[in-house]
């Protein structure tokens, strides 16, 4: 049996779901992914719930995705048709996010790095401690930023920060993500979570109903085109996997060295 990466409380209206594999890293493993969904759908349509509160470990939210997993290298190697569906388990993960009834906010401390900034932005608000850091760093390996996160943060941000943040891989303090609107609160370190609990017994205390219609509401108008834009980020991952750059990234990356691009 896996071991329980995710861990799941309840307190009246609220609840919490901390998503931790007690490494300090939290990687993004397909295992973990797995979990992260389950929890999720587990709260899909949970008419006693208002919020739902995500949280990592106490040093990192996610160093983004497991590279050593050997569930995901095996995935690679799967023929087009078996690893298009294979890949739909990051979509499906931060769509299971997206979905939940209840007002999501995702409490950040340390860094939350690639699928997991991912994951956050498919969330409602999201919280970071004063030193957290959050970094994009997929073009950078040779990979695109797929998942569905580029609409989302896009309506987030707007287009020339988006380019900043995917397409420069920039990496984002607590302060820059809070002014440009990725992040809704800074707290001091150590206390994004009672930040995050604070903004969640707000929505418990409001009408469960009439919140979750103006949040659906909301997405609705703000995420409009994003399945449309979202579309092909599955595909271009699957041609991306078997380029010389992706692999070079990924080696580079696990070799400790500067990556030599091709651009094939």
């Amino acid at each position: 049996m896996s071991p329980p990466f995710v861990h799941i409380t309840v307190d009246g209206r609220i609840a919490t779901i901390r998503f931790d594999r007690g490494d300090g890293v939290s990687a993004l493993s397909a295992e973990a992914i797995r979990q992260l969904t389950l929890a999720a759908r587990d709260f899909h349509a949970r008419p006693d719930i208002s919020a739902v509160i995500l949280s990592g470990g106490p040093k990192n939210f996610t160093l983004g995705a497991d590279l050593k997993d050997p569930a995901s290298a095996a995935l690679r190697k799967q023929g087009l048709a078996d690893r298009r569906l294979s890949l739909r388990a990051g979509p499906d993960l931060c769509e299971a996010w997206e979905r939940i009834d209840a007002l999501t906010i995702v409490a950040i401390e340390g860094w939350c790095v690639g699928g997991g900034a991912a994951l956050a932005v498919s969330c409602d608000l999201r919280v970071m401690g004063k030193s957290a850091r959050l970094y994009v760093p997929e073009i950078a390996r040779g990979m695109n930023m797929s998942w569905g996160s580029v609409p989302r943060i896009t309506a987030l941000v707007g287009p020339a920060r988006a380019k900043r943040i995917i397409a420069l891989c920039e990496q984002l303090d607590a302060a820059t993500a809070h002014a440009w609107g990725l992040a809704d609160a800074v707290a001091e370190d150590g206390q994004a979570l009672a930040t995050a609990l604070a903004f969640a017994r707000t929505a418990a205390a409001l009408p469960p109903s009439a919140l979750k219609i103006a949040k659906h509401d909301i997405n609705a108008a703000a995420l409009a085109h994003s399945r449309l834009t979202a579309r092909s980020d599955l595909e271009a991952f699957a041609l991306l996997e078997r380029s010389d750059d992706f692999a070079e990234g990924i080696a580079s990356f696990l070799e400790g060295r500067d990556p030599d691009f091709t651009g094939n």
